[in-house]
């Protein structure tokens, strides 16, 4: 081992200075969610035999590493003054082959515990991936997606360096120190006293500086991380967007030179900061090696000290402070390690909202008919002060089309996250042909049930790429007649490259009511039997929303049509109109019934008109302004 400082990797914490504290956020962590040794090491057992052979290498590498200052010791003080040429080409030898046998020990110690680092990650990993992606939506819209990303990859790819870094660290250190002062006692007891004394102060100083470092670069990383955030806002696809639109630019670029500006300052700061521990550093080394000499050359304190003896004394103590400095920062390693595995057990420990069935129902996609159906079904969101449905009961018969209306918020694209199985109900259940969905595995489900929704979501790829996703042994035949079903195929074929044109970050190059044809070509690509429809025509323009609807009803023969819609002209031909209002139902029925009855229905259509005409005379009056 060289002894070189050992430090964890930073969790968004884990100082690496020497002589630093714990970071805030590390102990924080720890604090709200502990974790416990034993843990930990169960990720380590299947791994224990390489682990062991690792810890032979440290060991290994570093008693050889001791051995070469006996062998310059008898260089100087024998071989050399002497003119021994065999015993001068034996330890000159000697010296080459350590280096050599060195030199491989650390390549196969790296091999060895990057390979058990990886696989531990791997296994990491994937568990914590699965464990993400079997988590209710009520997760996804209460969690950043940066800290989600953050777990998966920083998190993760840090728990390599407590294998490959903190882990050999630590060992090769405390086999080091622990060695070297055996060897300089074994050399002067006189020598080995002195730098035992001076040590302790040399250590203290250069803790110090490493404090002042630590706080000037906290707050350039803070800078730092400001304007990564600004310049992410500010040069997006949506806020290049926004800043055009509002004539934004000058007062984004003025923000952005203030933020340069004082990083600037900053940067400068703990540049500074960091040569002054430097050049501690180097007067420390200094330092040392001098009161060494300067014992070693008195007469009252040089007694049976030869020359090889210092020159052996002086190699040993050289490589002493830094293994010590290292160990010294175990406290911080330690808990940044264990910082690392918190977050990620946190994660991992979630419960499972919506859990795959323990022994799935014996049902056949290819069998189905269809018929859903809601059974007392009540439904609050987590941290919700209110049911966002309750007491709901609806039968969507094989074959039919019924739409859910109501004003916002009243719990229809709940219902149509029910129906896909998004979220599970608090009581009562939703069903397919008679079968609870919660015993359905998710390939059952989605094989027979399709969503588009209002907010579509395309991947950074080709728009065959793209449609493909759901149905990944699609032919371009079928890609095709799904993109002519949902209106989108011509849009697609003035494209540059037709079908394999990128689409662009989140689907930039397409306008909303491309995106939700796009969409709509992607779910309809699988062919479901029960097609639900959460405002999937809401970006479209009236003529387009008039052809998609004629293709939706052509493509709705046979098939199973839960609509979610604003739009009521989208709707009347439906075979049911239900009414939501506060999480309730409120009347159903047919659009003609429903308008007889003069009720909520009736109420919500004389209201969308209304509301349609005012907009148009605001439109007007603006443009007339």
């Amino acid at each position: 081992m060289d002894g070189s400082f050992a430090s964890a990797p930073r969790s968004g914490g884990g100082r690496r200075d020497g002589g630093a504290r714990p970071d805030p956020k590390d102990k924080a962590q720890l604090a709200a969610h502990p974790v416990s040794a034993p843990r930990v090491l169960a990720l380590f057992r299947p791994h224990t035999l390489t682990l062991l052979v690792v810890l032979g290498i440290i060991v290994t590498s570093s008693a050889l590493g001791l051995a070469t200052p006996f062998l310059a010791k008898s260089l100087v003080d024998d071989a050399i003054p002497h003119q021994d040429v065999r015993l001068l080409l034996i330890l000159a030898g000697a010296m080459v082959l350590i280096a050599a046998v060195n030199a491989v020990l650390g390549v196969v110690q790296t091999w060895l515990s990057t390979g058990v680092g990886q696989r531990i990650m791997h296994s990491l990993r994937t568990d914590l991936f699965t464990s993400v992606q079997r988590q209710p939506l009520d997760f996804f819209t209460r969690t950043r997606g940066g800290e989600v990303q953050s777990r998966l990859t920083h998190d993760i790819s840090g728990l390599q360096g407590v294998v490959t870094s903190t882990a050999t660290s630590l060992a090769g250190n405390i086999a080091t120190v622990i060695g070297t002062l055996i060897a300089m006692v074994a050399l002067s007891w006189q020598l080995a006293l002195l730098s035992l004394i001076v040590i302790p102060p040399a250590v203290l100083i250069s803790r110090s500086v490493a404090r002042l470092r630590r706080e000037a670069t906290d707050q350039r990383q803070k800078a730092l991380a400001g304007m990564h955030a600004q310049v992410e806002e500010s040069l997006s696809v949506s806020g290049a967007r926004l800043s055009k639109t509002l004539g934004a630019g000058p007062a984004l670029a003025e923000r952005f030179y203030a933020t340069s500006d004082n990083l600037l300052a900053l940067e400068v700061a703990a540049q500074i900061a960091g040569r002054w521990r430097t050049a501690t550093m180097n007067v420390v080394f200094a330092v040392i090696p001098a009161l060494i000499y300067l014992t070693a050359g008195l007469p009252v304190t040089s007694d049976g000290i030869t020359i090889g003896t210092l020159v052996a004394f002086i190699a040993l103590q050289s490589g002493i402070f830094r293994p010590v400095m290292g160990l010294l920062t175990i406290g911080v390693q330690v808990t940044a390690s264990m910082a690392l595995f918190s977050r990620i057990f946190e994660y991992l420990d979630l419960p499972v909202g919506v859990a795959e069935p323990q022994q799935p129902a014996d049902f056949n996609p290819a069998y189905a008919q269809g018929r859903v159906a809601l059974e007392r079904v009540t439904f609050r969101h987590t941290g919700g002060d209110r049911d966002a449905l309750s007491d709901i009961d609806l039968v969507v018969p094989a074959g039919s089309h019924v739409a859910i209306v109501g004003p916002t918020g009243s719990g229809k694209s709940t219902l149509a996250a029910l129906v896909s199985r998004l979220y599970d109900p608090v009581d009562g259940r939703v069903t397919l042909d008679g079968v609870d969905l919660r015993d359905l595995t998710s390939q059952q489900r989605t094989a027979v049930i399709g969503v588009v929704s209002q907010e579509t979501y395309l991947l950074h790829d080709t728009v065959r790429a793209n449609l493909r996703f759901a149905q990944p042994d699609a032919t371009d035949e079928q890609i095709e007649a799904a993109s002519r079903a949902a209106q989108i195929h011509d849009a697609i074929m003035t494209l540059p490259q037709g079908y394999d044109t990128v689409v662009g970050a989140r689907g930039h190059r397409f306008s909303g009511g491309e995106q939700q044809r796009l969409a709509l070509a992607r779910t309809l690509l699988r062919k479901p039997l029960v097609l639900v429809l959460d405002e999937a025509t809401s970006a479209l323009d009236t003529r387009t929303e008039r052809a998609v609807q004629r293709a939706l009803d052509e493509l709705g023969e046979g098939r199973t049509v839960i609509t979610i819609a604003h739009r009521l002209s989208t709707v009347r031909h439906a075979d049911q109109i239900v009414v939501l209002d506060g999480g309730r139902i409120q009347e159903r029925g047919s659009h003609d019934q429903l308008l007889a009855a003069g009720g909520a229905y009736a109420a919500l259509v004389q209201a969308s008109a209304g509301i349609d005409r005012v907009q148009d005379d605001a439109l007007l009056e603006a443009l007339a302004a």
